[in-house]
């Protein structure tokens, strides 16, 4: 089957352009892609920080509700004192 040349000119013509779109949807989709794995590594960066952060303050609070800080606390600022044992009254349940 011999195909005339208007229709072999026309069909080359859909083939180039079907190879140039093609190829503008590869680049297009590659960058999309490199974008997408940017904001990822930012995104894991922002992960580790936080995580980071939230150990520290769990460390923080650890620190901050050990007894002899509480103790140290509620005597320093608020000008808490242990009572006299004679004061003292113990509670069953």
């Amino acid at each position: 089957m011999r195909l005339s040349r208007p229709r072999l000119i026309v069909l080359t013509v859909v083939l180039w352009l079907a190879v140039l779109a093609s190829s503008a949807a590869v680049v297009w989709y590659k960058h999309q892609s490199r974008q997408l794995f940017v904001e990822l590594q930012r995104q894991l960066a922002r992960r580790d920080n936080l995580d980071e952060e939230a150990s520290k303050l769990l460390l923080e609070q650890s620190a901050w509700s050990a007894p002899a800080m509480v103790e140290q606390v509620a005597s320093n600022k608020l000008h808490m004192v242990m009572p006299p044992v004679q004061q003292v009254q113990l509670v069953r349940p």
